[in-house]
């Protein structure tokens, strides 16, 4: 099971059916502020969406191309964390996250980002990750710029959000643009 101290205050923990209901109160708790900048969030609507997926996820994480992380901060789910679409053949992935809205502005996702970062390149050995953003997500887009992730690239109307598309901003960092460690 993938367990990643942080610092002495967060820890990243890999998602597990018992976290079902923590997951899914800390998004219901969060569902308006999480939904002006996530699609899934009206997909996921009941605890048994959760628990459908923490199942993909995990069977994700056995198959070696996802790691769906929970974001612990002093003991308390803040949000996840995830390297996804891992694609060993050209060692790299993919990282999302969110946070709960009671857990914004304390530098827990930046600090955890680092973390998986220091992670993906020293442990996995991955070369490159890629970060995606909506240009409009000045938070999301924060925590990426202060990690050191360049923007390579805007995406015209690259995701559905409810009812528009929205222009998305790729960022990508890689293994030689990484001190080691930052966290």
């Amino acid at each position: 099971m993938f367990f990643l101290q942080v610092d002495e205050e967060i820890s990243l923990k890999l998602l597990e059916k018992r976290d079902a209901q923590l997951l899914f109160q800390l998004t219901e708790h969060s569902r308006d502020h999480l939904r002006n900048w996530l699609g899934w969030v009206d997909y996921s609507r009941t605890l048994k969406d959760t628990k459908t997926f923490i199942k993909l996820a995990n069977q994700k994480y056995v198959d070696s191309t996802d790691l769906v992380t929970m974001v612990w901060y002093r003991g308390i789910p803040a949000g996840s964390l995830a390297l996804y679409d891992i694609k060993w053949n050209n060692y790299s992935a993919n990282i999302g996250y969110w946070l709960g809205k009671d857990f914004e502005g304390k530098g827990i996702m930046t600090r955890s980002c680092g973390a998986m970062v220091d992670y993906s390149f020293g442990t996995l050995g991955l070369n490159r990750l890629e970060l995606k953003a909506a240009l409009a997500n000045k938070r999301s887009r924060s925590v990426a710029e202060r990690l050191g992730f360049k923007q390579e690239g805007e995406l015209r109307q690259a995701e559905w959000l409810h009812d528009h598309f929205v222009d998305v901003a790729l960022y990508g960092m890689l293994a030689e643009d990484w001190a080691f460690p930052k966290t």
